[in-house]
């Protein structure tokens, strides 16, 4: 039982590592083609395919370590394994992303921000356009961008674990 355990958090390591790294390849390349302030909608599509074949395959490699046998919160305990160890990876990534290689990430995201808000709100005055931008710059900061990404992987995590968990449990007959 104690190396079924062992393999588990090996899996769970794994992809978790896989699961971060390709944020990480991903992140590059919207960054090297020029849409990090604004990106593409494949960038959503891509990531989220990635997050879930991740997931999907690592509960799917425990339920082989244990005989082709699962239960729903081993399904639930490895998808958020591979959804943290994914996560925090990525927000490192990103920490580093905004302190060294664009430093200046928050205050154009500000800027393209406020674009947007001019663009969409043609309308609104200039006390509203300011509450508006004072609204985003609260969550456009290392910590909050931290703390929404790790929360939106784990909740994502466990989203796509109850879904694989439910389809592919298997009850062991012997217990």
């Amino acid at each position: 039982m104690e190396n079924q355990q062992k393999s588990a958090k090996q899996i769970m390591l794994n992809f978790g590592l896989y699961s971060g790294i390709a944020g990480i390849i991903i992140s590059v390349i919207n960054y090297a083609i020029g849409n990090i302030y604004e990106p593409h909608w494949w960038v959503l599509v891509v990531s989220i395919i990635v997050s879930i074949a991740l997931i999907v395959l690592g509960i799917k490699n425990v339920k082989e370590l244990n005989g082709g046998y699962l239960t729903l919160s081993e399904a639930i305990k490895t998808g958020l394994g591979i959804a943290l160890i994914g996560g925090i990876i990525s927000v490192l990534y990103t920490l580093i992303f905004t302190s060294f290689i664009e430093p200046d990430f928050y205050v154009r995201m500000a800027e393209v921000s406020h674009q947007n808000i001019l663009d969409k709100y043609p309308n609104f005055t200039d006390e509203q356009i300011e509450a508006a931008n004072a609204m985003a710059s609260k969550f456009t900061n290392p910590t909050m961008t931290a703390a929404f990404g790790l929360m939106g992987s784990l909740f994502f995590g466990l989203i796509v674990s109850l879904i694989a968990g439910a389809i592919m449990k298997k009850k062991n007959p012997e217990i």
